[in-house]
């Protein structure tokens, strides 16, 4: 695999959700602290993912909820 430029890494931490502040900081990082610092960011964006996901189970619930209800109020089950 061919390492990236700087550019290169730049773009792909901005894609990623990194702000310009945490792009600076990572540049003066160690390779060590680099790799620490992008799976402590994975962690917390894994963390933002299940919390939505949650959100999404609540939802869901809900609508299935509120659904059944109605279908046993119209004697569909």
């Amino acid at each position: 695999m061919i390492p990236m430029n700087e550019a290169q890494t730049h773009e792909c931490l901005a894609d990623a959700g990194c702000d310009q502040r945490m792009i600076e900081q990572f540049d003066a990082l160690c390779k060590q602290d680099q790799l620490r610092r992008l799976a402590d960011y994975r962690r917390l964006l894994l963390d933002h993912i299940h919390a939505g996901q949650k959100k999404l189970d609540c939802l869901d619930y809900l609508i299935w909820t509120i659904q059944s209800a109605a279908d046993v109020k119209e004697g569909k089950r």
